[in-house]
């Protein structure tokens, strides 16, 4: 038997007045998702845990099939470890977004999305700047990166905001508080400097693109403890598929292979198709492979129900369809999403996902479709969100 562990990160939120009460999944065509509804068995799952913070770090834990109360210490660390990064028992490392800030407002927590390379060329220059034996940033994937902090443990006890969490709002209110955040504000303060008539950021604004105008640190953690790989605990060889750093990492602290697919991203211009092709093929090779999308999530963080609609539409064109049309009597598939991404909020919340199980042993439980309401309806609900993937395999 193989597997198949679709997340479709940030596609669930809630109704849309505007749009006549329906749900980003209840607008989107999705024929292939409603099918596979249709005739397996659907749900709800709480992949957070409550009082837990609606990360997709500690939601893709649970889907993974790992309890994030015992094996989530932050995010950052989890990226570090995708990029190879070590972290010493002295050290701690922050998430470091490029932001664009206008008249002291969060005017893009992405800088316009901007791109890797462009972005690595920042990045540089602030490791020169503001760079020393204790503190070096390390570039990641377009607007994601890490700072790490030799002696800041203090820092960890900062209370820190996303800043996609806070779109046109003013920023004083949302800088570092507390404990340790001398330290942290510091260096988003002195980042200004440094990338303000930074040739790239000159080239952006000459092209009207959004400018990076300062560096905004969060999601500190420490060192992580050790995971133990996914096939000493479920018994299969497996595989990850992802545009981002974040899911990487968790494949990589459960012992997982990345597959490497070219054109694989994080935003709408993802190569879907390419994805599902090598995500698919790689069964031949390994027992389970997990597809991550990131497109949906950044849509809503963005707050664009158009964007968020037609990336998951794309997933079920390119990717489900694909997932369909392999071996049912030998494939076992979970689709869910990792968290909702509410586009009235623009940032994760921890309610319960839908999920749907299809496949070889699965028959319909009534759903008539994919989306929240028909999960709520069907009656099944995981409370502990990392036994999903024993329903998976039905162990």
């Amino acid at each position: 038997m193989k597997y198949c562990v679709l997340i479709i990160d940030g596609a669930a939120g809630w109704a849309l007045q505007e749009r006549g009460g329906k749900t980003s999944l209840e607008l989107a065509h999705i024929p292939n998702l409603d099918a596979m509804a249709q005739g397996g068995v659907v749900g709800l799952v709480r992949t957070v845990p409550e009082g837990m913070e609606p990360s997709s770090a500690c939601a893709c834990m649970s889907v993974l099939g790992y309890d994030p109360k015992v094996y989530y210490r932050g995010r950052s660390a989890i990226e570090a470890k995708s990029m190879g990064i070590p972290i010493a028992d002295d050290e701690v490392v922050f998430r470091c977004n490029l932001v664009a800030v206008r008249d002291d407002k969060m005017w893009s927590y992405s800088s316009g999305h901007i791109g890797t390379d462009e972005a690595n060329a920042l990045v540089t220059a602030l490791n020169e700047k503001l760079g020393s034996d204790e503190v070096h940033f390390y570039p990641g994937v377009r607007y994601r990166h890490i700072c790490k902090i030799k002696g800041g443990e203090d820092a960890l006890l900062a209370t820190c905001t996303p800043p996609h969490d806070i779109p046109d709002k003013p920023i004083a209110d949302f800088l570092p508080q507390g404990s340790g955040s001398d330290l942290l504000r510091d260096l988003m303060e002195r980042s200004k400097a440094v990338l303000q008539g930074h040739p790239v950021n000159l080239e952006r604004q000459a092209r009207g693109d959004i400018p990076a105008t300062m560096i905004w640190l969060f999601w500190g953690s420490g060192r992580i403890p050790e995971m133990p790989p996914f096939k000493q605990v479920y018994g299969l060889g497996s595989a990850m598929t992802s545009g981002v750093d974040l899911l990487r990492g968790l494949a990589r602290m459960a012992g997982m292979s990345v597959l490497d697919i070219s054109g694989v991203t994080d935003g709408l211009d993802n190569d879907y198709a390419a994805q599902a092709v090598g995500a698919l093929k790689a069964l031949e090779k390994y027992d389970l492979v997990a597809i991550h999308i990131e497109a949906p999530d950044e849509a809503a963080h963005a707050g664009s129900i158009d964007d968020k609609v037609e990336a998951i539409q794309m997933v079920d064109k390119e990717v489900v369809s694909r997932i369909c049309s392999w071996n049912p009597d030998k494939l076992r598939v979970l689709v869910l999403p990792d968290h909702p991404t509410p586009i009235k909020i623009q940032t994760h919340t921890d309610e319960p996902v839908p999920f749907v199980l299809w496949g070889s042993g699965f028959t319909s439980n009534g759903a008539k479709g994919f989306n929240e309401t028909e999960a709520k309806s069907a009656g099944i609900f995981i409370e502990e969100g990392y036994n999903i993937i024993t329903k998976l395999m039905r162990l």
